[in-house]
């Protein structure tokens, strides 16, 4: 089976669409959300809307620390994160039952030998960024004290990366290259962010998302071309930090 792996998407309703329509071209049958579909951008309850009808037809979405923030959506403390300047705007453009919905979402979920989460598996409530060797292997661990687990499924860190478990306990990186199928056999065990829908940092404003073929064993690491200018324009039509909006045009 084919599944669509979708992460960080922060109310980026142009760049969720593009991947989404892109995700069809590649026969995709099912979907994963991994988390973070909401702050930053325009478009929360849109979003949140295709999460729900994704949902319905057998998607796994699990929660992030995003979904977390927009309960709480304290922005009265000093110095406050970037998230919590868009928190209290967003909240209040959820209906109570798109909040309710994100509120009791998991924050993992297993299918198959895959397993799910925003983060880091070993303590996914904290919200560690899987982004080295050392973190990755934790999670890995955590994952895969469940058997059946070889590959576990990730966003939070905003870009695309591939750690796999060679002969001995050391984790090896492999660059992954956009559009270019992956192979990932399942006698080793296999750790994957799978980068921003809707937030790209990398310098590339392109839409990042990933497609694993659970049949062949194959993981593709996508870049989607979206309207990223028109996203920024709505970012700035709600009045946001114009930082927001750059972020977007540039990708950074």
């Amino acid at each position: 089976m084919k599944y669509a792996l979708l992460s960080d998407i922060h109310s980026n309703l142009h760049a969720l669409d593009a991947c989404l329509a892109h995700a069809q071209t590649q026969g995709v049958e099912r979907f994963a959300i991994l988390g973070d579909m909401v702050s930053y951008g325009a478009f929360p309850s849109e979003v949140v809307a295709r999460c729900q009808a994704l949902q319905d037809e057998g998607a796994v979405v699990i929660r992030g620390n995003h979904e977390e923030l927009v309960q709480t959506h304290n922005v009265n403390t000093p110095n406050p994160s970037l998230g919590s300047q868009t928190a209290q705007w967003t909240h209040d453009k959820l209906s109570p039952a798109q909040r309710f919905w994100l509120e009791t979402l998991p924050l993992t979920e297993r299918v198959d030998q895959m397993f799910f989460v925003h983060a880091s598996a070993d303590a996914p409530e904290r919200w560690r960024y899987v982004e080295d060797e050392r973190i990755a292997g934790l999670s890995l661990d955590a994952a895969c004290s469940h058997p059946d687990v070889r590959y576990v499924f990730g966003g939070h860190v905003h870009h695309q990366s591939l750690y796999y478990r060679g002969t001995g306990r050391q984790l090896m990186p492999f660059k992954p290259t956009s559009g270019v199928p992956i192979p990932t056999p399942k006698h080793r065990q296999w750790i994957a962010t799978i980068g921003s829908v809707g937030q790209p940092r990398d310098g590339n404003p392109r839409a990042m998302y990933a497609v694993f073929d659970s049949t062949a064993a194959k993981l593709t690491f996508h870049r989607v071309a979206y309207d990223h200018r028109a996203a920024a324009s709505a970012v700035r039509e709600e009045g946001f930090p114009e930082f927001f909006a750059q972020r977007l045009e540039t990708g950074k």
